[in-house]
């Protein structure tokens, strides 16, 4: 009819070309990597909310560029695909290395390194070059692997599609529910100061990946397992909080990189919300990394 064919008329190029970009990519290393659109949001947390830290600073951003991020979190046997040496450890004497577990134990650049590898099978430009003898991502950033930015991944693990903020990856309140996820649960009372006494998620350190319920875009593991390198390096909070942010990649450098998301050794409502912000610049039991790329 006339109406649908001025609809179909109306549309812009680029809702075209977005209707034709592909809900998931699979790497040439066999990882599933979910598509995420553009979109605005706060970042941080509100003053008001239990257990919210002073470096969650809450400020508008605004991601212009749809891109992919990993389903799940990067695991042994394919982080030794890379590098055939590493090992993930134990925390006291129960293994973090087998096959299925996320990679820890794994420094951010370790990671980086691992993204440019992951770029050189697929013939895609490297986002990672060496300056000054430390690794930093080229300007503009180029369409190949990398950690997702802090941004990215708050917009893909607290939104997924929704108007307002998960503050829990489960939900609203505490404790999480059965099977919520992998957190510092009953069995891991022997490993780690703090736990959940009522929750039993099955591992008493990190579990296989994927083995929990996913969010609405169905990406596992964004609260527990392991907490996540990501690109950004770490500043306490924008220098103007009320200025709305457009594709932010974190300061220039820094001391240490942004680490987001709990892990199998978190229990406190300061550290199960997804907001909270971590950050590092040594490899941890509790550590590891899912991958990113722009969709264009």
């Amino acid at each position: 009819s006339a109406a649908s064919h001025s609809t179909r008329c109306d549309c812009t190029l680029a809702q075209v070309e977005n209707e034709k970009t592909p809900k998931f990519i699979t790497t040439s290393a066999g990882q599933r990597l979910r598509l995420i659109k553009p979109g605005r949001f706060k970042m941080g947390a509100s003053r008001r909310e239990q257990g919210r830290r002073a470096n969650e600073v809450q400020y508008p951003v605004k991601i212009t560029r749809a891109y992919y991020i990993g389903i799940k979190e990067i695991t042994n046997a394919e982080f030794r695909k890379f590098l055939s040496s590493h090992s993930s450890g134990f925390a006291r004497n129960v293994s973090l290395d087998m096959d299925n577990r996320p990679a820890v134990q794994v420094s951010w650049e370790q990671a980086v390194l691992y993204c440019n590898w992951l770029s050189s099978l697929e013939s895609l430009p490297p986002v990672y070059v060496i300056e000054r003898g430390r690794h930093i991502a080229k300007n503009p950033i180029p369409n190949g692997y990398r950690l997702p930015t802090e941004a990215e991944w708050a917009w893909a693990a607290r939104f997924a599609g929704n108007a307002s903020a998960l503050k829990y990856p489960w939900g609203k309140s505490m404790p999480p529910p059965a099977n919520a996820g992998n957190y510092a649960d009953k069995s891991a009372k022997l490993i780690v100061k703090n736990s959940l006494t009522t929750y039993d998620d099955g591992y008493a350190a990190s579990a296989p990946v994927g083995s929990y319920k996913p969010n609405a875009f169905g990406i596992f593991d964004f609260g527990g397992n392991v907490a996540e390198w990501v690109h950004d390096f770490y500043s306490f909070g924008p220098q103007d909080p009320s200025q709305l942010a457009t594709d932010p990649t974190g300061p220039p450098s820094g001391e240490h990189h942004v680490i987001r998301g709990s892990s199998w050794m978190d229990a406190s409502i300061s550290e199960l919300r997804l907001s909270y912000r971590d950050y590092g610049s040594r490899p941890r039991q509790d550590v590891g990394f899912r991958i990113a790329r722009y969709a264009d």
